[in-house]
């Protein structure tokens, strides 16, 4: 479908019907797979007046590149990032302490799709990055988020530096991460009111970016590899933080 993308699997075009079905185009459902789960994705698509499509085995393999879809892919449309305005007043209706995660400059849609996905997981409150030098929400973003991208909100503003000196105006605290750091991410406070952030696949965060963060953490590193990939490093502080959060 055009201007749609395709999210595959039981799961994930669950999560779409459930928390975004008024972005899902098409239910794509396999015509002879028999699995009381493709019953219940049928209900939810027509409570929410999304279409259902039988379609043949070979019709799903060629929507999702031969991936697994477990006889099941939604088309939903591919949302829109957000600006600066809207995330102060997202902040304004935020309930408790935020929980927020910053990239700085990430431009892999592969990195991106996988810490939307993540950062869904954990129950982020948002994900920010800069405008510029920075992957917005393509195709291939939510095909990897598995839904995340139409449920987790993610703002792209102008400056980043600005944007952080905002969030520490209301009290967040920054942490980013930088393998020189002599603070041990299982040693670092991430309980309250929180920013984490994450820097770019190649250089890391940038120096602006570094200088505006309250604590500078590191990922110990015990093998040959001296870095993880962010969407990976991402995982590692984001459950870190929740594991902190739910048991302070």
């Amino acid at each position: 479908m055009k201007d749609h993308s395709s999210v595959a699997g039981i799961h994930s075009v669950r999560s779409a019907l459930k928390f975004g079905s008024e972005g899902v185009g098409e239910l794509w459902l396999e015509r002879t797979r028999r699995d009381r789960r493709l019953g219940e994705l049928a209900d939810l698509a027509r409570e929410g007046g999304v279409r259902v499509r039988l379609m043949d085995r070979d019709d799903l393999d060629k929507a999702v590149s031969g991936a697994k879809h477990q006889g099941a892919v939604a088309w939903v449309r591919v949302p829109v990032s957000l600006t600066e305005q809207d995330l102060s007043a997202h902040l304004d209706r935020i309930e408790g302490p935020p929980f927020l995660l910053l990239l700085d400059e990430v431009q892999d849609p592969h990195n991106l799709g996988a810490c939307l996905r993540t950062a869904e997981a954990v129950g982020l409150h948002a994900v920010i990055a800069p405008k510029d030098n920075a992957v917005g929400l393509t195709p291939v973003v939510c095909k990897v988020a598995s839904g995340a991208a139409e449920t987790m909100p993610y703002y792209q503003v102008t400056n980043l530096a600005r944007t952080m000196d905002a969030l520490k105006s209301r009290g967040i605290w920054l942490t980013g991460t930088a393998g020189e750091a002599s603070t041990d991410l299982y040693a670092a406070d991430l309980v309250g009111p929180l920013g984490l952030v994450m820097g770019s696949e190649g250089t890391g965060m940038r120096r602006l970016t570094r200088e505006r963060c309250d604590t500078l953490v590191r990922l110990p590193m015990h093998g040959c590899v001296e870095s993880l990939n962010v969407s990976v490093a991402t995982g590692v502080c984001l459950y870190e933080a929740l594991r902190q959060r739910r048991h302070p």
